[in-house]
């Protein structure tokens, strides 16, 4: 990593795009656009709610088919109920190229995305019923990431380098202020989505809410010295900050909040955002290839989908949507990631998932 003074990789690292996802780097008046990523502020929320696990049991179903039928799922879709926001009073948006992004970020604005993007049902070690989410920026923050790596004549790919800006910069001072207006925007997506889950759909009770970054280069103060920390799927964990971590679909989650240690100041107050992953996408879907006549066929991966079933159905999990590649075949166990940063963090509860 050019320029850069300090950094750590979290136990569920993995190969990402010029920084591993797990990474977290620190630089010194300096921030990497590639490292923070093309999913800006992608993150998670949770929501502890007043229902318990007694008042959802026999309702999950219904719940699930009412979060695919309210809130939107998938590449590009737009959310059919209009969110209005503070978020767009901001300045940035009279300017180009935001003012011209301004319409589809709006329309955009509470729907969830794709991949390992969900909304999903907890009950804790109590039997409380939670709502959790995970998503980022949306198109927002795809276009802005584009923008701006152009902008610095950056490269895009996994093995290259990871495309850094002095924040004294023209280029380097705009972009702090787009990645800013899009963590703006990806939290007023995830409160939306997890409050109309938890308010209309379950008819419940917001207790607490526990929300967090994980795509993001944050100003902090390190060893004496000031630092631009960024954290490429990975979650601050400064002491008492508490987080919510996700496993895979059918595992559990954690809510978590950092301690104070060596190992954690030498971690850059820095801990997991998941579970990781094992196996590309393709590896657990299986590659598309042509057959004699031309035509197009999957080949086997290697997660098969009645395993897949299997394993959510002893876990008793309601799953909609969903694909092999987000299997939890395809993922490592959340528990024996966590063990890893044993004495940085501590767990505050356990979430087993009911509906995904």
């Amino acid at each position: 990593f050019p320029s850069h003074d300090r950094d750590a990789l979290m136990a569920d690292g993995h190969k990402g795009y010029a920084q591993p996802i797990g990474g977290v780097v620190a630089y010194r008046d300096k921030v990497s656009i590639s490292g923070v990523g093309f999913d800006i502020a992608c993150g998670n929320m949770a929501i502890r709610t007043d229902m318990s696990l007694r008042d959802l049991e026999g309702n999950v179903e219904t719940v699930m088919d009412d979060v695919v039928n309210t809130i939107s799922f998938g590449v590009g879709r737009v959310n059919n109920t209009p969110v209005d926001h503070e978020l767009f009073n901001n300045d940035l948006w009279l300017e180009e190229p935001f003012k011209s992004w301004k319409k589809m970020a709006a329309d955009q604005l509470g729907t969830v995305g794709s991949g390992n993007h969900y909304v999903d049902l907890f009950a804790d070690e109590n039997d409380m019923g939670w709502v959790g989410v995970h998503f980022g920026s949306r198109g927002l923050g795809h276009k802005t990431a584009t923008y701006f790596l152009n902008a610095a004549g950056g490269k895009v790919g996994m093995d290259v380098e990871p495309t850094v800006v002095d924040v004294n910069t023209e280029v380097g001072s705009a972009y702090l202020r787009a990645m800013t207006l899009a963590g703006e925007y990806a939290y007023a997506g995830r409160e939306y989505v997890a409050r109309h889950v938890v308010r209309n759909l379950l008819k419940a009770n917001v207790v607490e809410e526990i929300h967090n970054h994980h795509n993001y280069a944050w100003k902090e103060t390190h060893f004496g010295e000031d630092y631009y920390v960024v954290r490429k799927g990975a979650t601050p964990a400064f002491a008492g900050q508490k987080g919510f971590v996700g496993g895979s679909m059918g595992d559990n989650s954690v809510i978590l909040q950092g301690v104070d240690s060596e190992l954690s100041r030498n971690a850059l107050y820095s801990t997991v955002h998941g579970a990781g992953r094992v196996m590309s996408r393709t590896a657990a879907v299986g590659k598309f290839v042509k057959d004699e006549q031309g035509r197009k066929i999957r080949q086997p991966g290697l997660v098969r989908h009645d395993e897949m079933m299997k394993w959510l159905h002893d876990k008793n999990v309601v799953l909609r949507g969903g694909d092999l590649d987000e299997a939890p075949q395809a993922y490592r166990r959340l528990d024996e990631v966590l063990a890893q940063h044993s004495g940085t963090i501590e767990v505050l509860h356990t979430l087993r998932p009911l509906g995904v």
